[in-house]
Order: structure tokens, then sequence, then C-alpha cells
């Protein structure tokens, strides 16, 4: 049985071991599984919006849509460190209530550590969180929340000022505290610049393989996500055929009356079966 991950464990990598590995799961069940693979961080994301709830972005998720998901991963107790994302609208009013949000996850989500969205302007939310003993991860590149602001989910970092910029906010959230940070959507020389520059471990998401990790969705590891997915998912299986098929044979067999059978029934003594029908 491994032992439990910290994140001082994540922090202590040294340069050039081994990438570390992040799923982004919703549930007991999908926690259970991706535990039982051995990955070494499971983030409740906020995408559970689009994965877990049917939404078209993660803009609606709420802070109780959070502390619910993020309590349900917990109960699977994983080796892996479990993260929870700061929703959109958690951390953007003041500090104390970015503060009191993080407290959340980890009082009543049972999280270890949170992660938030944003870089040189985050620097005093993420301050505080740190300083209230909660750890931060970091989030640079392209930000799902600012997505409206951005005019889509666009990939940053294409032009020399904008790559400039994701250096400097990865910069700038390492010294403000976080332990490792996510670089989502920017090409892969940002990517390895951002992952030379700062001194935590980076975690990439369509930032290419220079980064310290990568963290994927599990609903796309495992091709249960049936949607349009972005270039950097990948599928490793066809989980929702095999659970169409499944069901479509379970369907097949009850109106067949081939279920249940004999082995899928509870049966009664035999004397007591006569004693019943002579009744």
């Amino acid at each position: 049985m491994r032992d439990k991950v910290t994140v001082r464990h994540i922090t202590k990598k040294p340069p050039g071991s081994t990438p570390l590995t992040m799923i982004t799961a919703y549930d007991y069940t999908a926690a259970m599984l991706a535990d039982a693979a051995g990955v070494d961080m499971i983030l409740v994301g906020d995408t559970l919006g689009i994965f877990a709830l049917g939404h078209t972005d993660t803009i609606p998720v709420t802070m109780d849509d959070m502390v619910h998901h993020c309590r349900s991963v917990a109960r699977a107790h994983p080796k892996a460190l479990l993260i929870g994302d700061l929703p959109f609208g958690s951390y953007h009013r003041s500090v104390a209530d970015a503060v009191d949000n993080a407290v959340r996850l980890m009082q009543e989500g049972r999280c270890e550590a949170v992660k938030l969205e944003g870089g040189r302007e985050r620097v005093p939310v993420i301050e505080a969180i740190v300083a209230a003993g909660i750890p931060v991860v970091g989030h640079v590149g392209l930000g799902p929340q600012s997505s409206h602001l951005l005019g889509g989910n666009v990939v940053q970092g294409q032009t020399a000022d904008q790559a400039d910029g994701v250096v400097a906010d990865a910069g700038a959230v390492a010294d403000a505290g976080c332990f490792a940070i996510v670089v989502e959507a920017v090409p892969r020389r940002v990517g390895a610049a951002v992952s030379e520059e700062v001194s935590v471990p980076t975690i990439g998401i369509g930032a290419g393989a220079e980064c310290d990790g990568q963290v994927l969705v599990f609903h796309e590891v495992v091709g249960l996500h049936r949607g349009e997915s972005p270039r950097f998912a990948k599928r490793y299986a066809d989980a929702a055929a095999t659970i169409v098929d499944a069901i479509a044979q379970y369907c097949d067999e009850v109106r067949e009356r081939r279920f249940p059978d004999k082995e899928h029934s509870y049966l009664m003594d035999k004397d007591e079966l006569e004693r019943f029908r002579s009744r």
C-alpha cells in the first residue's frame, strides 16, 4: 500500500524526476478508481459544472456545489493529495471572502489544498490564504473562469508579449506562496519557460511535456465524455460505449424476462415454500 501524498511530497520532488500526475474527478467512484490507478493528486475542479452538472461552462458553479463534490471525493480516502477549486466569485470580491471560502473547502469539503485562477492580480488573495495555513495551487495561462473576458477558451501566450505575461504571472503566484502551478492552454515553449522560471512544480494541461506534471479530466481520460473536447485532451478508453452496451443488454434481458434469473433471485427453503403454497 502506497504512502499518503502530501504537499511536501509534491514540493520536494527534485528537478528532472518522474513527472507528477493529476486527475480531475468529481465523486466518490471516480476518486476511488483514480486513486487505485496511482495518481499523485486528485483535483475536484469547477469543471464539474460541465462534466457533472450539465452546464456549458464553469461560471454557474457555486461554493455549495464545490463543497458537496469535494466531500464526496474525500469519502474515498484517497492516498492522492486532494485539491479543491475555488469557483467563480468565491475569491473575486475581497480577500476576506477568499479566505472564508478556502476555509470552507478545507473544513466542510475535507480538501487538503485549494486552487484558484489568476496571476499577478491574485497575489494578495494567495498570500492571505497561505497565511491562514491553507496550501494553494496557482493557475495561469487560460483561466476558464475568465472565458467571457477572453472571448472564449482560447490559447494564451501566443505573442511574445503575452508569453512574457504568462511567465510573469507564474513567477508572481509562486512568490506569493503557491506550492504548485497549473499552466493551461499555452504554447509548448511557453509552458517550458514557466517551468524553467519558477521554483515550484508546474502541472500542464495543454502546456507541453516540459512541465513537471500533467492533469486531465477523468471523464475525458476514460471516455465517458461524449461532447467536444479540447485539443490537449486524450482518451485512453471508451467507457461510455461499454456502459451503454451493458445497459442495453440489461434492458433486453428484462424485456425478454431473462433477468432476473434464478442466480439473481432469493429462494425459499423447500419445506417453507410448500407450507406457503398450501395456504
